[in-house]
């Protein structure tokens, strides 16, 4: 019950008790306001040690005091309700007025009388547009995406080849300005000249970013405006020749690719899949599959039609409102920006076609943020509480860290954005790692692996069916991460990744599930490859295509086959 915010009229009452300690006939005598907003059980406590009760009393004491407080009350009660009655008998309160102010509180406090909630444009167009994909339509919708891709990818084009005409002019007029540094020209002038440049470039970027950002917002519009146009017309049963345009529009789609682009596309990725079994008594399949590609080859579309590519648009469509999503692991910094880094490449990725479905990347990000600090606000006031350092850093150093900016998260936390109009994923999670994960001494414990745990409980409570995981925590490769190294890192991946899937039985029930482990593509390092053959040895020589593996250390035979598949050789035929 909701306290009274109104004045509250107070009385003060004398509470009276009588007991007899040995010979001794003692009165307990206490002034009490009404109504008590204390606890009863809190106030026999304090009359206990302040008037020094004996023990044997206390509990005739306790009864006593609740019956006199109960009774009292319900006097002040009724005294107010029988002067309520008088005020309204004598015309003092409109009865009118007072009949629509209880209607309004019961009507809003009973869920029968309650007003339905009014269905959002958002959720009628997910409706609408999860009909029509899995219609005859589903052609004529990714046509029009597709379309607008182009148009984007165009518009795309020219800024690049605008801002690369710019600054080679820039760079042309910097070389003729450093030539004459300290004949006809000073530092100030070649820093002045530098401002320019830069000025110039903003210009030109913030106008190219206004009319991307225009040109989306009317693709958008006119795109969910004729989505439910299209079903309004197929919903007409007078009108029947919408279904026979549908059904003759020939896809554009299918399109003969350029052959750069379909050289890219069949050499794009090697990859090996197993099934396995997990669980201790009741067995759970789950499908794995070891890839080597590029992390954003998942989100990028190609603008012309190769082979694959209208099965992945449509099976990511048929799937965007359905409890079969897919997700993406990627590896990011602190900050929650698109500045940087391979944030900067994923934004660039989102951009090039139109979410018809989502709010705009940058706008995710915002919110993002300022939940952020929210959720900084509130740690901030428990301080206090004392916390267990990980793998060796001090939780001090990182609180630390987070005051001195408070929008950055820390290692092990992240953050998900949500997208219809990336080639092969659903959601993305934005993972925070720090350097610590190029090390070689990394445990169980590292942030960076409890967050991948958390990532996958998201998992199972939001249907995401498939996720792709990078597998040595790293987009690229480097000098440091030599064979043994990756062993180890993938060893410990996939410990811990198979105790979360067998952990994700008790989450979910046991939902067959798609793990795919990502390895970086490496440039230039045939002297880190293993013989001709060595990935297909290893990894399917211990594992059937339906290996069972509740007691494997690991999720797939150890061994060193995850450098291997580096080699630039035909896919292993499935």
């Amino acid at each position: 019950m909701k306290k009274n915010k109104g004045k509250v009229n107070t009385t003060e009452k004398e509470f009276v008790f009588g007991f007899r300690a040995g010979r001794n006939d003692c009165v307990l005598k206490v002034p009490l306001q009404f109504p008590v907003q204390e606890n009863v059980s809190d106030l026999h406590g304090r009359l206990m040690l302040l008037h020094k009760i004996p023990c044997f009393v206390e509990n005739e004491l306790r009864s006593t005091l609740s019956t006199f407080i109960e009774s009292e009350t319900i006097q002040d009660y009724d005294r107010e309700a029988e002067l309520a009655l008088q005020r309204l008998t004598t015309g003092e309160v409109d009865i009118d007025q007072l009949t629509n102010t209880w209607a309004k509180a019961y009507s809003e406090t009973t869920l029968e009388h309650a007003c339905p909630e009014e269905p959002s444009w958002d959720e009628d167009f997910a409706d609408v547009y999860h009909e029509l994909i899995h219609s005859p339509a589903s052609d004529t919708l990714l046509n029009l995406e597709h379309n607008y891709f182009v148009s984007v990818s165009e518009l795309i084009s020219e800024r690049d080849m605008e801002l690369k005409k710019l600054q080679e002019r820039q760079a042309t007029e910097m070389d003729k300005v450093m030539q004459e540094l300290g004949k006809t020209m000073t530092d100030q002038d070649v820093n002045a000249v530098a401002s320019q440049h830069f000025d110039a470039q903003q210009v030109l970027e913030n106008k190219w970013a206004n009319e991307l950002k225009q040109v989306t917002h009317i693709q958008k519009q006119e795109y969910q405006e004729w989505v439910i146009k299209l079903h309004q017309d197929m919903q007409n049963p007078n009108n029947s020749t919408i279904n026979e345009e549908i059904k003759m529009q020939p896809s554009q789609l299918t399109e003969e690719s350029e052959p750069g682009a379909r050289l890219y596309e069949e050499q794009r990725q090697l990859e090996e899949s197993f099934t396995i079994h997990l669980g201790a008594q009741l067995k759970t399949m789950h499908n794995l599959r070891l890839v080597r590609a590029d992390v954003l080859d998942f989100c990028k579309h190609r603008r012309h039609g190769s082979r694959g590519t209208k099965l992945r648009r449509l099976q990511t469509a048929l799937s965007l409102y359905s409890s079969s999503l897919c997700g993406l692991v990627l590896l990011v910094d602190n900050r929650v920006n698109s500045y940087s880094g391979i944030k900067r490449d994923f934004a660039t990725v989102s951009k090039e076609c139109t979410d018809f479905h989502f709010p705009r990347l940058e706008e995710q990000l915002e919110v993002v943020q300022q939940v952020v600090l929210y959720a900084r606000s509130q740690t901030s006031k428990h301080k206090d509480q004392p916390e267990v350092p990980r793998n060796g850093s001090s939780c001090e150093d990182k609180n630390q860290n987070v005051e001195k900016n408070s929008s950055n998260i820390l290692p092990g936390e992240f953050y998900i954005s949500r997208h219809s109009n990336l080639s092969e994923v659903h959601i993305v999670f934005h993972l925070c790692v720090d350097d610590n994960v190029r090390s070689g001494n990394i445990t169980a414990r590292e942030p960076a692996i409890m967050g991948l745990r958390n990532i996958l409980k998201v998992c199972c409570t939001h249907d995401v069916t498939t996720i792709t995981i990078p597998l040595l925590l790293v987009h690229d490769m480097s000098e440091e991460m030599t064979i043994p190294w990756c062993l180890r890192r993938a060893e410990l991946v996939f410990k811990c990744v198979k105790g979360f899937m067998m952990e994700m039985a008790s989450w979910d029930g046991g939902i067959s599930r798609t793990v795919q482990f990502l390895v970086p593509q490496i440039q230039n390092a045939e002297a880190r490859m293993d013989p001709p053959g060595y990935l297909r040895r290893s990894a399917c020589s211990p594992c059937s295509p339906s290996a069972t593996a509740p007691s494997s250390p690991s999720l797939v035979p150890r061994g060193p086959i995850w450098l291997s598949i580096s080699r630039q050789q035909p896919p292993v035929a499935e």
